[in-house]
């Protein structure tokens, strides 16, 4: 059965490679691996959409009350007859909402090339409800695909918590050709190699435990949106020039 609704908290952090590796080893009593992939390693790639005006992308960028993010992604390697998932990202405030569906790559394509009001007639889906949501939204802002961003994530669930969940992206790429997602995870590093992007998913707050340990290591809470930096690396000057990047080196601040 495929979990389609989502609500929690999310903290981020930048951290460095050896940090990483120390975080692991200190978290190691209370965390398992995740099930999914070997050891809790896998690739995520995502098609992220957007409009001509970039709407998505300034609704993150200044960090409004409420946006919200259209995407379909797949895990590992996947064939185009293999199972993607759509997937609406909605943030409000500090809780993250996500909504989504499963669907055969091949019917996902045919909808992005020619989608249609009928969508129980035309494609197969987990969840119709969501789909409409995912319909209305995309012509609301009149999203087309934007570009691709892979990773690699290594995942943990807590042993006594299932609401508590840490995952590390590590070699974040992202590219604005060849968008057909099954094509792999390839492209251009949109942070520093030696960085990774450390995720807290909680419902409500973090353990003491957890936090002694990031304090301990000095993690740095800082938010690397992965949508905004892709997009600043892949069009450069084609924004505005007054916009500030994203800080996502080694030693940024």
């Amino acid at each position: 059965m495929v979990l389609e609704i989502f609500s929690r908290r999310e903290q981020k952090y930048l951290i460095t490679r050896a940090q990483y590796q120390s975080l692991i080893d200190r978290m190691a009593p209370y965390m398992r691996y995740d099930k999914f992939g070997k050891e809790g390693k896998y690739t995520v790639t995502s098609l992220y959409f957007d409009n001509q005006q970039h709407a998505i992308y300034f609704e993150t960028k200044n960090k409004l009350k409420f946006r919200q993010k259209l995407r379909l992604r797949i895990y590992d390697e996947t064939d185009i007859n293999g199972v993607a998932f759509f997937e609406v990202k909605q943030k409000h405030k500090n809780v993250v909402n996500k909504r989504r569906t499963a669907i055969p790559l091949i019917d996902a394509y045919r909808y992005i090339n020619k989608p249609t009001d009928n969508l129980e007639k035309e494609y197969e889906a987990s969840n119709y409800q969501i789909l409409k949501e995912i319909h209305h939204f995309r012509k609301f802002y009149q999203l087309e695909p934007e570009m691709v961003v892979s990773y690699d994530r290594h995942a943990f669930h807590c042993i006594t918590d299932p609401d508590l969940r840490i995952t590390f992206d590590l070699n974040l790429r992202c590219r604005n050709e060849d968008l057909n997602i099954e094509y792999g995870p390839h492209g251009e590093n949109f942070i520093d190699p030696d960085l990774v992007v450390l995720e807290v998913k909680v419902t409500n707050s973090v353990p003491l435990w957890l936090a002694r340990i990031l304090q301990d290591l000095q993690c740095e809470q800082r938010s690397a949106s992965k949508f905004c930096t892709s997009l600043e690396r892949l069009k450069g000057n084609a924004l505005p020039n007054n916009i500030q990047h994203e800080k996502v080196a080694i030693g940024a601040r």
